[in-house]
């Protein structure tokens, strides 16, 4: 699944059972492109999904209801225990197969039985809490807060699979094979496709709410989408070798560092959660006094939500994908005491998205309009709703290249199994990005306050990104390397393609203004074809390698 590279830089792993083996000297590119390509195709199903679910419940209260009901076990899942999986384990179980004779695998099993029972309990309390978590998200009452409260208990047995979800596939991260945790989230996506299509079937009329028969359809099928996803991982963890025996032997197993370090995500990610506490409720109330105004288009958290969704797309499929690639060469470079070379690589993998994110957050702004209604104009979804979420779009895109870039520096500190760290950094982001929803929502009207809550994320990220930038770069000491190696910074990278995308940006929104005759399709393709056009363009004169070079070798190799 993975191929071999020669090329200076590279290393080998230790052999051994935690991770397995994993693969000597690694080809981060070809395994990129491997998750960027599942990924693609993930999100690409992911957008008819959410089609056909705006299409059947529309982005009112209805929407809005089922939209809560289904993020809410993400959210405790995340807050209590999938932060820390996803920073952790990785890490630990690297370094456990270089330093454990028997390759960490008594340490892996160990570990994913503690996380495992974890996982059991947490979802037992979520689903009898159902009711306390729902109105701690919403200010609902009622038939609405009823319905909202059945698809929850529907929906929170999710946790679980969740967190086998990302267990298992750090396995198989540890092991090389990165390709099943992009690929089997399709799975997922055509499930709720399948769902929402026989609930689109065989319901008349969802305007006045849900029937306990169709609330069962959409919450057991929504959840069925999950558990599919989780056990579609097993047929790779098979190929890799790995057999999975629980232990219980936890006592004096080397498990306190990484409990350790994981407590301070679980503190960092309620942080994160408080702020996203403060959006949800107040978009939410936002949305319903946009219905009580008698305003045109949804203006809540459905709105909110569909365009968190497409916005962060670019940084699902290139910086995720770039980042997991690059995760257990950076934790083996840390393990070592190498700062010269996980400074390299953080720097790679900074430079290297932003060559895609920040065209990406430029096309954002350019297009919105037309890439809004080309995903979601359908069914009971109009122009006046299509134009709340494109002003929520543009709101959010100056984020993204902060988003991006606070993702790969924060797994900068994960590999050097420091946690505490990104803990203090992040209270910048949450705090910011609660306080300045808060304001958006009480100086705003109705029809703007959420677009504001979506601006606000933007600059909380940009500030969270410069001082998590700023505290990196002084704890992996001076750039090494030649002279012209220190010049190709990342802050250098990112300047350079603002230059590119400006102009990118204007050439993209004409094009598309030309083009809106012919549909939204046509005005997003042509939109991105001039803007694309523009950056490659200037690429050369700007010195943009990251670009540059990618397409000499494609060059290359279709002359050849």
């Amino acid at each position: 699944m993975t191929a071999t590279d020669t090329g200076p830089g590279s290393r080998a792993a230790a052999p051994g059972g935690a991770g397995g083996e994993a693969p000597a000297k690694t080809s981060v590119l070809r395994s990129s492109v491997l998750m960027a390509a599942g990924s693609i195709v993930s999100r690409a199903t992911g957008f008819i999904r959410s089609a056909v679910v705006v299409a059947a419940l529309g982005t009112g209260l209805l929407g809005d209801g089922y939209a809560v009901a289904n993020t809410v076990p993400n959210i405790i899942y995340i807050l209590l225990i999938g932060g820390a999986l996803n920073a952790v384990f990785l890490p630990e179980l690297v370094r456990a197969a270089k330093e454990h004779a028997d390759g960490g695998a008594a340490y892996t099993d160990r570990l994913l039985t503690a996380c495992t029972a974890a996982l059991v309990v947490l979802t037992a309390a979520s689903v009898l809490a159902a009711p306390l978590i729902v109105s701690a998200y919403t200010d609902y009452s009622g038939d609405q807060a009823s319905t909202t409260v059945a698809l929850a208990r529907y929906c929170l047995p999710q946790i679980l699979f969740y967190g086998l979800f990302t267990l298992l596939g750090q396995v198989l991260a540890a092991r090389g094979r990165f390709g099943a945790m992009m690929w089997t989230p399709v799975l997922n996506n055509l499930v709720i496709i399948g769902v929402f299509g026989l609930f689109l079937h065989v319901s008349h009329d969802a305007a006045g709410g849900l029937t306990a028969a169709e609330t069962r359809l959409l919450g057991l099928g929504t959840t069925a989408g999950i558990v599919l996803q989780a056990l579609a991982l097993v047929p790779s963890l098979r190929a890799a070798r790995f057999r999975w025996r629980p232990r219980f032997d936890w006592r004096g197993s080397g498990l306190a560092r990484p409990l350790r370090n994981a407590g301070w995500l679980v503190m960092l990610v309620l942080t994160n959660q408080i702020a996203y506490w403060v959006v949800t409720r107040l978009s939410t109330i936002s949305g319903q006094h946009a219905v009580e105004a008698g305003l045109a288009g949804g203006a809540g958290y459905t709105a909110y939500s569909n365009a968190y969704q497409l916005w962060i797309v670019p940084q699902g499929i290139i910086t995720v994908s770039l980042v997991t690639a690059l995760m257990p060469r950076m934790s083996s470079a840390a393990a070592e005491a190498d700062l010269s070379t996980l400074r390299r690589d953080v720097s790679h993998a900074l430079r290297s998205s932003a060559a895609f994110v920040v065209p990406a957050a430029a096309l954002f702004v350019a297009l919105a309009p037309w890439v809004m209604g080309s995903v979601f104009e359908y069914g009971r979804t109009g122009a006046a709703d299509i134009e709340v979420m494109a002003g929520m779009l543009i709101a959010f895109a100056p984020g993204l290249i902060a988003f991006s870039a606070q993702y790969v520096l924060s797994r900068g500190f994960y590999a050097l199994s420091d946690t505490r760290t990104p803990f203090f950094l992040n209270l910048v982001i949450a705090g910011l990005n609660a306080a300045l929803s808060a304001g958006a929502y009480f100086l705003l009207s109705p029809r703007w306050a959420v677009t504001g809550m979506a601006a606000a994320s933007s600059v909380a990220f940009l500030a969270g990104a410069a001082v998590t930038a700023y505290t990196l770069a002084r704890r992996l000491g001076p750039r090494a390397g030649t002279r012209t190696e220190r010049r190709a910074s990342a802050g250098r990278t990112h300047l350079r393609l603002l230059a590119a995308c400006t102009p990118a940006a204007v050439a993209g929104y004409a094009t598309a203004r030309a083009a809106d005759p012919f549909g939204d399709f046509v005005a997003v393709g042509a939109g991105t074809a001039a803007l694309s056009l523009v950056v490659v363009l200037l690429a050369r004169p700007l010195r943009l390698t990251e670009i540059t070079e990618p397409l000499g070798s494609l060059r290359r190799k279709f002359g050849r």
